[in-house]
């Protein structure tokens, strides 16, 4: 379980024994902060196995691979070229709210 998720069971936890009257001792939990940088990694990386797999899956089906059919070669691809497609909607909205953000007047 990642840090996030412990923290919110924790939380939760606490919201129900504080409704059954079993409240224990206090003890101060500092705010998740989201790792925006890790975040993107994450997602450009699975856009970059999912163009991996699309472009592998292509060049066994072109070699006349057996175990390779077309449909498998076509759906990694369409998941490869969404997810691309994905990344590039959210990088233009990221670039838009930068430049809205720096021709703010101070």
């Amino acid at each position: 379980m990642s840090d996030m998720q412990i923290n919110q069971v924790l939380q939760q936890m606490r919201v129900l024994a504080a409704g059954a009257g079993l409240e224990g001792p206090r003890v101060a939990v500092p705010p998740v902060q989201p790792n925006f940088a890790a975040a993107l990694k994450q997602s450009m990386d699975k856009v970059n196995s999912l163009q991996q797999k699309g472009n592998q899956l292509s060049t066994r089906f072109e070699m006349g691979d057996p175990e390779v059919d077309l449909v498998q070669v076509m759906i990694a691809t369409q998941k490869a070229s969404i997810s691309f497609e994905a990344a590039t909607q959210v990088r233009n909205r990221l670039v838009s709210a930068y430049q809205d953000i720096m021709n703010m007047q101070v």
